[in-house]
């Protein structure tokens, strides 16, 4: 499974980050243990389109689903 967990670039706290992808597995009934930064990198900033600023201004966080996650 691999997921982007979009946060605004002034949230600079790893384990809130992680917590939003806690989250996210929630809400899709996966159940783990563990979820840190050990699992997880910095891939790159960019400038969110609208629909994920809305999302980021609302929830705080925007998720992309890349592989695996249906």
């Amino acid at each position: 499974m691999h997921f982007d967990i979009i946060v605004p670039s002034s949230l600079q706290n790893p384990t809130s980050v992680c917590e939003f992808g806690l989250k996210y597995l929630k809400k899709k009934e996966i159940l783990i243990k563990e979820f840190s930064s050990k699992e997880s990198t910095l891939c790159h900033i960019e400038r969110a389109s609208k629909e994920v600023e809305t999302e980021i201004l609302k929830e705080g966080y925007f998720i992309i689903e890349m592989e695996n996650c249906n």
